[in-house]
């Protein structure tokens, strides 16, 4: 949100005063298409980076308002969480050699960063997900502190009326609930802008959502999230939930998301989408704008229109329409959302020539290319390559469905280059980047690829948090040489660093995959439990998740030593032996405050708890795990 002073309880007067300025201002940004006055005839691109900036453990470093004023830089601005940056690139002309100059330009910015942060032991990294991102890490306290931020998290909060769920079902399946809008800080984009006319903004958007589906599966590059395997551009499910409003029905009622590729085609003109999205959405937030578009007009200057910029910032088709000036002009641009920060800049600036280059291409063919392709294979595909990514079967025109993988090198690559060069860019600029595209896509070796061929390779190797370090690690270091993904070599375990990058809090190595049992089962269940997982101590937990109590190994063998059990244990309820309210750690605790507590206490485990529900579980052997990897760094050294 562009606006730094906006207001979030609109209510009343306040609320009917917004609406009446934004009903305003789409009325005049209606005149303002109808008398001619968006700029036609000229193609701009432009591009925004978002990253995220860690510490020496690999990990979300909340320090974005310490970087920011030592960069002063405009192009560079904040995000949502603290823990993000943004980098906003030049628009440049479309042809010659733009796409170079976009690449240029963004190697020379994001080493800037890269230098300044590292001035106080910080790294940036191109990721759609940070592989190190934990729940943790979402807390309001590492919101960026601007009013805007606050506004956006009390109004989805309020409208949402409860807490944000988060579902997602891949490999793995991950179901979360969260306290705020900080879940959308996990996402980090690179979002491409392709300034396109009046008359034209109807087939050319529609043509981007056509292209949505290939474009991605080409492009994946989040497969994880929390630790777990999701979906090959997870970015998708995640943004969508994350600022979802709606909240769980009984009725059949239809209801949008704010996240959404759409219903139905474009007809017109661009004011369709505004339109519908006033109409479905309600204000999020507001403030008190001083422009009288009109008065504007009549004056011979341009609105700014800030109450319809505000609104639509609140709204996240993937596909975006933006309004906005450049040199006292007024045009119309598209905002492509799709596409995932990283892996690499060229990787990065090879997506959007992709992009640029089909929709320029499929534009010269097709008038209009809803007489070609129906809307809702255009939508099944864009959420099948953000599952599959170049496994997916997508549907292009005439119906016609093919694997991406077969549909990218056989139709679109040769359509984008035709594209590229109809518009004049530079013929060693088309074969770079639209060779990154095929080789990325001939070898599958798209950055969710790496990933999670890195990770699955390392399994059994270290611990859980050592393996998503290592990922974050090699992932900063081949960004550094800016090579293609396809060209990178496997994640190792090694790169993750020692000691201290691994094992400072407990949430980085502590159990996750529960064996639990209720106070009402059997000890049976228990005994059986430790017998066939091969453990030591099974947590007790009410229907809620919380923990109520723990049986241990020694325990058990001391009743059964004392006869306490009586001769037939296996009727014996777990309430009777367990020992209840047991000693807990939390998983910011670190590792060396963890290890002094079950020191002073004489335990062998301890549960791990978060807003007093168990979410894992460190023991004995665990610490001994550590101790031997710091054995083993010392003798390395």
């Amino acid at each position: 949100m562009g606006e730094k002073k906006v207001e979030n309880n609109l209510e009343g007067e306040a609320r009917r005063s917004f609406m009446r300025q934004l009903l305003t201002d789409l009325r005049a940004l209606e005149h303002v298409i109808a008398s001619g006055m968006i700029e036609s005839g000229v193609r701009r691109v432009g591009a925004e980076q978002e990253m995220f900036l860690v510490d020496s453990s690999w990990r979300p470093a909340p320090v974005a308002m310490k970087i920011l004023p030592e960069l002063q830089d405009p192009h560079f601005t904040t995000e949502l969480g603290l823990f993000n940056l943004e980098v906003n690139l030049d628009p440049h002309l479309f042809g010659g050699d733009c796409l170079g100059r976009m690449e240029e330009q963004l190697e020379t910015l994001l080493d800037k960063v890269r230098t300044v942060a590292a001035g106080s032991g910080h790294e940036i990294v191109l990721a759609g997900i940070l592989p190190t991102i934990r729940k943790s890490d979402l807390d309001l306290e590492n919101m960026t502190p601007l009013d805007r931020y606050k506004a956006l998290n009390d109004g989805m909060t309020r409208m949402r009326g409860g807490a944000y769920e988060l579902r997602i079902k891949g490999l793995d399946e991950l179901i979360v609930r969260h306290d705020s809008v900080m879940l959308e800080s996990c996402n980090a984009s690179f979002q491409v802008h392709f300034q396109v006319g009046a008359d034209e903004f109807a087939n050319l958007y529609n043509i981007a959502q056509a292209v949505a589906g290939p474009v991605i599966a080409a492009a994946t590059n989040s497969p994880m999230l929390f630790g777990r395997q999701l979906w090959r551009e997870s970015r998708i499910a995640l943004f969508q939930q994350a600022v979802d409003t709606r909240s769980s029905s009984h009725h059949l009622r239809e209801r949008s998301p704010r996240v959404a590729f759409g219903s139905r085609w474009v007809e017109r003109s661009a004011v369709e989408l505004f339109r519908e999205d006033i109409a479905r959405f309600r204000t999020l937030v507001g403030g008190t704008l001083d422009e009288d578009p009109f008065a504007v007009l009549e004056a011979g200057r341009v609105p700014e229109l800030k109450a319809l910029r505000l609104h639509n910032s609140t709204v996240y088709r993937w596909n975006r329409a933006c309004y906005g000036i450049t040199d006292g002009k007024p045009h119309l641009r598209i905002e492509n959302r799709v596409l995932p920060s990283g892996p690499s800049v060229v990787d990065e600036v090879a997506n959007a020539a992709f992009w640029f280059g089909l929709i320029s291409a499929l534009s010269s063919e097709h008038d209009d290319i809803t007489e070609a392709m129906a809307f809702d294979d255009a939508a099944v595909s864009f959420h099948a390559a953000a599952r599959y990514g170049l496994r997916a079967e997508l549907t292009w025109l005439g119906g016609e469905t093919l694997t991406a993988h077969e549909l990218i090198l056989k139709r679109l690559l040769p359509l984008a280059r035709e594209g590229l060069a109809s518009r004049g860019i530079r013929s060693g600029d088309i074969e770079r980047y639209l060779d990154v595209i095929e080789r990325r896509v001939r070898t599958r070796r798209t950055g969710s690829e790496w990933l999670v061929t890195s990770h699955s390779e390392m399994k059994g190797q270290g611990t859980p948090g050592e393996r998503l370090n290592a990922l974050v690690a090699a992932t900063v270091a081949r960004q550094r040489s800016n090579r293609p993904v396809a060209e990178w070599d496997r994640a190792r375990l090694d790169e993750a660093g020692g000691w201290k990058h691994n094992f400072i809090k407990i949430e980085q190595f502590m159990t996750t995959d529960l064996f639990t049992v209720t106070e009402d089962e059997p000890m049976d269940l228990v005994a059986s439990l430790m017998e066939w997982e091969r453990i030591r101590h099974v947590p007790v937990e009410d229907h809620q998740n919380r923990l109520v109590g723990l049986i241990s190994y020694r325990s058990l063998l001391r009743l059964l030593a004392k006869g306490q059990l009586g001769q037939d244990g296996r009727h014996t309820a777990v309430s009777e032996i367990m020992t209840p309210n047991p000693l807990t750690a939390s998983p910011e605790m670190s590792t060396l405050d963890a290890i002094e507590l079950m020191r002073r206490h004489r335990v062998g485990c301890l549960p791990v708890v978060k807003d007093g529900r168990l979410v894992g579980i460190v023991t004995e052997r665990d610490f001994m795990n550590v101790a031997a990897e710091l054995m083993e760094e010392k003798l390395r050294d």
